[in-house]
């Protein structure tokens, strides 16, 4: 089984070079050290609205460098997208190994209890030209494959997805995602509790973010 820490000494475990429909190839992999200048590039140049439906703390080269540093040192794998030749990063995909307390309660409330060690939370973020363009639905199945190489069998959505987001709510519909709730978060808005099970074959999609 995978571990954060072979990961971290080991990134080409976990890479995979890609070829799009409409595009040059990308790389998937993990997030480096070195990758706070272009990930910081990659932060930056989000829209106002990618950035509403993002849950970053920060999108300068200080969130960047701080995401950096975290490699192998909490719960998280970051994983980059980068377009090749250029090196640009244009997405990241972010999965924790841990459940707050609040993900835990809410979906108890919806009659699913989350089991530390099985689940983990996802997150993915795309550059505004990647999306709508079936980059996601090329890159699920890769991080599937190692959410079970690190022993998880279901992903729940990392804070959830906005409700008023409806391309996301779209491809997470097609990719097997089922809704299980919904909740209002601190600024008043309205987000969807989804979950995938690992164990079940996820429907065929269409192009996602």
């Amino acid at each position: 089984m995978l571990t954060l820490g072979r990961i971290a000494e080991d990134p080409p475990v976990l890479t995979h070079r890609l070829n799009t429909a409409t595009g040059p190839e990308i790389v998937l992999r993990p997030l480096t050290h070195g990758d706070a200048e272009p990930l910081s590039g990659f932060l930056q140049g989000l829209s106002r609205e990618s950035r509403r439906f993002s849950t970053f703390a920060g999108h300068d080269l200080a969130a960047a460098r701080e995401l950096c540093d975290a490699i192998a040192r909490y719960d998280k794998l970051r994983l980059v997208l980068e377009e090749t030749p250029s090196g640009r990063v244009v997405g990241l995909l972010e999965l924790s190994l841990g459940l707050t307390p609040g993900d835990i309660a809410r979906y108890r409330a919806a009659g699913i209890g989350l089991v530390e060690g099985a689940d983990c939370r996802f997150g993915p973020t795309l550059a505004d030209d990647y999306q709508g363009r079936g980059v996601g639905t090329l890159v699920l199945p890769l991080v599937t494959d190692a959410v079970r190489r690190l022993g998880r069998s279901r992903i729940i959505l990392w804070g959830g997805v906005l409700a008023d987001n409806a391309r996301a709510v779209r491809f997470y519909q097609k990719n097997g995602f089922r809704q299980v709730g919904s909740f209002v978060g601190p600024d008043g808005a309205l987000s969807l509790d989804m979950l995938l099970d690992l164990g079940k074959e996820p429907a065929r999609a269409a192009a996602g973010p």
